[in-house]
């Protein structure tokens, strides 16, 4: 089983950019697709964004233009840029394959002025 660390969240303002890291324990190719989720206190866990073995990208509709998924193959390593980040990004991101059967600590984001 892959095992996955995310890092990058903190406090920005409304506005404002990070970039987040899922270190990855195998090569990323390996794997058929991964993916960060987000999910915000008393909400649903959801899909921002995913990349696939092929580079080929997906954007949930409230990301689009704002984030970019990405990878460094040779780091083993996914990559998210936050662009424009808003209140209502506030959450815990996770990273995690597109058949997900465990979750890790997940790093925080908070927007906020």
């Amino acid at each position: 089983q892959v095992q996955l660390v995310e890092s990058g969240g903190g406090l920005v303002q409304p506005g404002g950019s990070l970039r987040l890291s899922c270190a990855a324990s195998t090569n990323i190719l390996s794997i058929d697709a991964m993916g960060w989720y987000r999910q915000a206190p008393g909400k649903q866990r959801e899909l921002v964004a995913t990349i696939n073995r092929f580079g080929r990208l997906n954007y949930a509709d409230f990301v689009k233009g704002r984030f970019t998924i990405s990878r460094d193959i040779a780091k083993n390593t996914v990559y998210l840029q936050m662009n424009s980040l808003k209140p209502e990004d506030t959450a815990v991101y996770y990273c995690n394959t597109d058949a997900p059967d465990s979750w890790g600590r997940g790093t925080q984001v908070t927007v906020s002025s």
